[in-house]
């Protein structure tokens, strides 16, 4: 996990505070549900399939056993409410800055719209970068999700490049 980053840390919402934490392996099923859950996932290949269970829990393995990265959960009254991925990037660019991605940001659709994803995405810009000593955070956002798009750009970020991906 990411030496540095402030965890667990309590967190609040419209609604009320959340929790948010490392995800363990008691979470896969939690984490697969959001991810599947989402339309565009779901076009992927993110079914939640029992039969891809295995490859779900090997990708987070990987995740949490690189010291780069680190999967975290959003949870009330012990149940998981949100997710997203953190990786730390060391560069050359920008006189050898460190970045911080940002991936697979789902907020449970019950829950959506109470400031969750906002609250998350504060904190990981007014407290987790700094902590982590990056000077930039970055995402990608599918083309096809345009209230993403406008989430992230209230919250200040700017569409300032154009992403590819091939599939190998």
């Amino acid at each position: 996990m990411l030496n540095g980053l402030p965890l667990p840390v309590t967190l609040t919402a419209r609604d009320g505070e959340f929790h948010v934490r490392a995800a363990d392996s008691s979470d896969l099923d939690a984490l697969v549900e959001l991810i599947a859950g989402d339309p565009i996932s779901a076009t992927r290949g993110d079914t939640a399939s029992p039969d891809d269970r295995d490859a779900y829990a090997r990708g987070l393995d990987q995740v949490q056993a690189d010291p780069r990265n680190v999967q975290l959960v959003a949870e009330r009254a012990g149940e998981v409410i949100a997710t997203l991925q953190l990786t730390l990037i060391p560069g050359l660019a920008r006189r050898g800055a460190d970045r911080l991605q940002v991936e697979a940001v789902r907020v449970r659709d019950d829950v959506r719209s109470l400031g969750i994803g906002r609250a998350l995405m504060r904190w990981v810009a007014d407290d987790a970068a700094p902590a982590l000593g990056a000077t930039l955070i970055q995402l990608t956002s599918d083309a096809a999700r345009s209230d993403a798009h406008r989430f992230y750009e209230r919250l200040g970020y700017a569409a300032s490049h154009v992403g590819y991906k091939l599939r190998v």
